[in-house]
């Protein structure tokens, strides 16, 4: 870790003017102006979803709730279990740990969620935050989520993999994968100790799951990311949720009778 530390710091030129063109280069897209909050019916107990996070769960780019990340994992968790799922999206555009933990969450209305999604990280690496700045905001973001919402399970979506974006030239895709693997370390760290789960960084499959920058997820990208997200969410213990919970869930379903369809009652 020390020398991917040190590589990428004598790589930071390199970062600097091949970044400088790439954000000169792309498109600059705007957050959605979309609902940022809803509820999908089901029979049992309601599982309350919050996401909160950066440009992902502002919903860049996207144009239709249905194609946006919070919307993908709510409705993922109804398919999955069949219980009533309402859901609230909290996001800000560049928003790093530190705004997260003191610009978004303190305004989310206080409620009784019973599980946190924490779709952030990528803004600390991009601006080349430090290993110890990043340990200091997301570990006190997880203390005040966890304050907040304590009955919640809290997962983290860390970095994806840099050098998948296809908005990045070579080089500084793996520039910003060495800063991407350092922080997402202290992350897994920080999660084990402060009781949260860190999902594993979302698979990405090609360029088609982007956003016509290149660079944010687009609808086929935010219904994977959801897809990978839902089992750490219902599974007793990190990673994808086990076959004895998915029969479990199977079973309710069936108990209450055919599955009602989900219906989105949205509201800003």
């Amino acid at each position: 870790m020390l020398s991917k530390a040190l590589y990428s710091w004598i790589a930071f030129p390199v970062y600097v003017w091949q970044g400088l063109a790439v954000r000169m280069r792309i498109e600059r897209l705007l957050p959605a102006d979309l609902p940022h909050a809803g509820e999908f019916a089901g029979a049992g107990r309601e599982i309350r979803l919050l996401v909160a996070g950066d440009s992902s769960v502002a919903g860049v780019g996207m144009t239709r709730l249905e194609d946006t990340l919070a919307y993908n994992v709510a409705r993922a968790l109804a398919d999955r279990t069949g219980r009533p799922v309402s859901w609230r999206s909290a996001g800000a555009n560049s928003a790093t740990s530190a705004d997260l933990r003191d610009h978004v969450v303190p305004h989310v209305e206080a409620r009784d969620f019973t599980h946190v999604v924490l779709a952030v990280g990528t803004n600390d690496m991009k601006n080349f935050h430090v290993v110890s700045r990043f340990k200091r905001d997301f570990g006190t973001l997880l203390y005040a989520v966890r304050t907040r919402y304590p009955q919640a399970r809290i997962v983290w979506s860390p970095v994806a993999d840099m050098t998948r974006i296809p908005a990045l030239p070579q080089t500084l895709g793996r520039i910003l994968q060495m800063r991407a693997e350092l922080l997402n370390a202290m992350g897994r760290r920080l999660c084990r100790e402060r009781n949260a789960v860190m999902a594993d960084p979302v698979p990405i499959k090609g360029a088609h799951e982007f956003a016509r920058d290149g660079f944010h997820a687009g609808p086929a990208g935010y219904r994977s990311w959801a897809e990978h997200l839902v089992g750490y969410l219902l599974a007793e213990t990190g990673g994808p949720a086990p076959l004895k919970l998915q029969r479990a869930d199977q079973h309710n379903r069936e108990e209450a009778g055919q599955r009602q369809l989900p219906e989105v009652a949205a509201s800003s």
